[in-house]
């Protein structure tokens, strides 16, 4: 009688692990359910699209940096378009780490508004006269025109992260968004304080 109450006391033991290992397969399971819902959500097929677009955009704007510097007249001018393009791989690689922190791979995706800023850009230094401050005023019109593109996209995508949960990459999204509102107010100085005046001057 003995051996037969021992023998039910460990059946029931055995019940009850498989119990517990069942609860905790059906957990990850449904946290897995969740992350792919998430992954397959409009809004987040959105954020990825939006991500590529801004990725383009950035290894675009560092050759139209390289352009633009060649093309300015003033000193500091061509040293803020230098620091901007330095700035700018910062960002593509901080954008490779938000494609990475929500599992997708860094891809462009064609920018047709950054083209379109861009190739006004290249417009402006065949249509001014080289080594005028005209020519740099209109450069940085130019460059603050990417700027703003920037600045609204950068900062859309922070907003969205946060809803998502993607905290982590939500804060490196707002810390390029502060950049490039640094690099947006260093442009207006630069203008006010260097250019602006002296292009009025010109004949």
């Amino acid at each position: 009688m003995a051996t037969k109450t021992l023998d039910n006391k460990d059946d029931s033991t055995k019940g009850t692990g498989t119990s517990s290992t069942s609860k905790q397969t059906t957990s990850v399971d449904n946290a897995t359910v969740d992350k792919n819902e998430m992954n397959s959500s409009p809004l987040h097929k959105f954020f990825v699209s939006a991500l590529k677009d801004i990725y383009y955009a950035e290894n675009a704007i560092i050759e139209a940096l390289e352009k633009m510097q060649e093309a300015a007249t003033t000193e500091e001018l061509k040293e803020a378009f230098e620091d901007h393009q330095l700035q700018t791989k910062k960002h593509v690689s901080r954008l490779e780490k938000v494609f990475k922190l929500i599992n997708e791979t860094p891809e462009k995706k064609e920018c047709k508004a950054i083209k379109g800023i861009i190739e006004e850009g290249e417009e402006i230094i065949k249509s001014t006269e080289e080594g005028s401050m005209t020519r740099d005023a209109a450069l940085i019109i130019a460059a603050q025109k990417v700027e703003h593109y920037e600045i609204a996209t950068y900062g859309g995508l922070a907003q969205l992260a946060i809803t998502m949960g993607h905290d982590k990459a939500a804060d490196l999204l707002e810390k390029t968004l502060q950049e490039e509102e640094d690099t947006d107010y260093d442009l207006t100085e630069i203008a006010e304080t260097y250019i602006n005046f002296d292009a009025e001057q010109e004949d």
